[in-house]
């Protein structure tokens, strides 16, 4: 992804304004709520979401109602396994359940690229989509497609990221800010569990362009901040940020050559992690003496957790953002008004100052002592996969079958 702005992590940690001001510039900030609503939110709301996908089959009504297309439009396959291995899929499951054919919905991933993105969603509408659900590489692009959405009369979803100064009708995500206090609290965890002494860290984030990578450090950052004032943590290494895993281990190395007393990093994926634990490894850092925060649940990611060198992951079942898209997407599609239950929060979009209905999905952090009652359980990484070689004797240990 492009890096079109930087900031420095250290001056957000030790001065609260500026990190108030850094959040209200450049990020946008959620909040989630409950209320009643319609009678459908009894039967479609963000806890009735299973991994069965039994509540879309109270859609179909709503999908009978619609006309036209609902077209889908990922990233990337780099930022993230998950758009092919999970995204794709689970919409697809989503809209098959709700009852609508394969005719009726389009799929895409722009790999990495705006104008493929952008001139995916300009032939979606072209081709007969009435509603676009989509998760943009970066704001700029994520404008461009809506401002052409809106000129054809097209409403659109965002999905997974916000984009700032947008005209979207709702946005879908899980509460980011919580992912990243989720990474906080885990970094602060491992830290005491392992006796790690005097922690001095590197704090890197995701790509400045992406506005999910600012909620996330934001989590985090308030986690960290009392930590940092009061002394008992230092941070020596505030890298740029990239969700490019090779960029984010250079980064990784130069800051660590040129702070050798780092005994510890704040890593915002297990993409970006995965390679910066492989390094520690060839410096023959031993499991439980380094420790490094993830997100996402990757197999790497959990085998990393596994065996002792990842704290944990932030784990997002993404069956549940993928119905509640796909649920919003048909109630736009049939010109009705979704139940108070589906949208249960807001996100404020700072650059447009609006608060953008939402549903918003909580995540949960996984740790070895819990892999086997969350992603096992959810099959989002089968034990077959994930006990494999050297890590069959974790999988033991920590009773993952």
């Amino acid at each position: 992804m492009r890096r079109t702005t930087t900031w420095g992590l250290v001056p957000l940690l030790l001065t609260g304004g500026l990190l108030a001001a850094a959040c209200s510039s450049n990020s946008s900030s959620s909040t989630t709520t409950t209320s009643g609503g319609s009678s459908g939110a009894a039967t479609v709301s963000v806890s009735t979401f299973t991994k069965d996908f039994t509540t879309m089959a109270n859609l179909k009504g709503v999908s009978a109602a619609g006309k036209g297309k609902i077209a889908v439009i990922l990233p990337d396959t780099v930022s993230s396994a998950r758009y092919t291995e999970f995204d794709a899929p689970y919409l697809a499951k989503s809209f098959a359940a709700a009852g609508l054919s394969t005719s009726d919905t389009i799929i895409q991933n722009a790999q990495g690229s705006d104008s493929t993105q952008l001139t995916d969603a300009q032939s979606d509408i072209t081709s007969g989509a009435t509603v676009l659900v989509v998760d943009p590489l970066d704001a700029g692009v994520g404008n461009s497609i809506e401002s052409y959405a809106k000129a054809h009369g097209v409403p659109v979803v965002d999905y997974d990221r916000l984009v700032l100064g947008g005209s979207r009708k709702y946005y879908v995500s899980f509460d980011n800010v919580k992912v990243g206090t989720l990474i906080g609290n885990g970094m602060t965890a491992c830290v005491a569990s392992w006796n790690v002494a005097k922690p001095t860290l590197a704090v890197m984030v995701g790509s400045p362009t992406d506005n999910n990578a600012t909620l996330f450090a934001q989590g985090y950052n308030a986690v960290l901040k009392p930590l940092v004032s009061s002394g008992s943590y230092k941070i020596v290494a505030t890298p740029a940020g990239t969700w490019d895993p090779p960029t984010a281990l250079t980064e990784f190395q130069q800051a660590y050559t040129a702070n050798p007393t780092m005994n510890a990093v704040v890593v915002p994926n297990d993409e970006n992690a995965a390679p910066i634990i492989s390094y520690l490894k060839t410096l023959n850092i031993p499991a439980k003496k380094f420790p490094v925060t993830g997100q996402d649940a990757t197999l790497i990611g959990l085998q990393n957790v596994i065996s002792g060198y990842q704290c944990g992951t932030a784990y997002k079942p993404i069956y549940l953002e993928a119905q509640a898209a796909a649920s919003l997407a048909l109630y736009l599609r049939a010109g009705q008004t979704p139940p108070a239950g589906l949208v249960n929060g807001s996100v404020q979009d700072t650059t447009a100052k609006v608060a953008v209905p939402s549903s918003l999905l909580i995540p949960e952090w996984v740790t070895p002592t819990n892999v086997q009652s969350t992603v096992v359980a959810d099959g989002f990484v089968p034990a077959s996969q994930l006990c494999t070689g050297a890590y069959a004797a974790d999988c033991t240990t920590y009773g993952i079958h």
